[in-house]
């Protein structure tokens, strides 16, 4: 069992920077591959960025590939998603998600856990 809890969402203006933070808990988390996904109202959940559970392996969603970053820290129990030059459709909530396995995936269904979410909006 792996429990999630996002942090770090909140306002910004078009052009700033934000990073989130996934805290993880239970003794599987080490052998986890693990996500971030976006939601936006009115819209599905979609992929944003993964990565392995060594943290070797990264993919990234065209939308945001050069402008966001995803890593790791095993020996904290954290996954980060660094979000550069955020632009209005960047607006949504955000949502740290784990897997049974250490290879990363893009869908949501491949995802065994997840966070409660955490808003970002940016702002033009």
């Amino acid at each position: 069992q792996v429990q999630l809890a996002e942090s770090g969402g909140g306002l910004v203006q078009a052009g700033d920077s934000l990073s989130l933070s996934c805290a993880a808990s239970g003794p599987t988390f080490g052998r986890s591959a693990m996500g971030w996904f976006r939601q936006a109202p009115g819209k599905e959940r979609e992929f944003v960025a993964a990565i392995s559970w060594s943290g070797g392996s990264t993919v990234y969603a065209d939308s945001v590939k050069g402008q966001f970053t995803i890593s790791r820290d095993n020996a904290k129990k954290r996954v980060y998603l660094q979000m550069n030059s955020l632009k209005p459709e960047d607006t949504a909530v955000y949502y740290c998600a784990a897997r049974k396995s250490t290879f990363a995936t893009t869908t949501v269904t491949g995802y065994d856990y997840w966070g409660q979410g955490t808003q970002v909006t940016v702002s033009s």
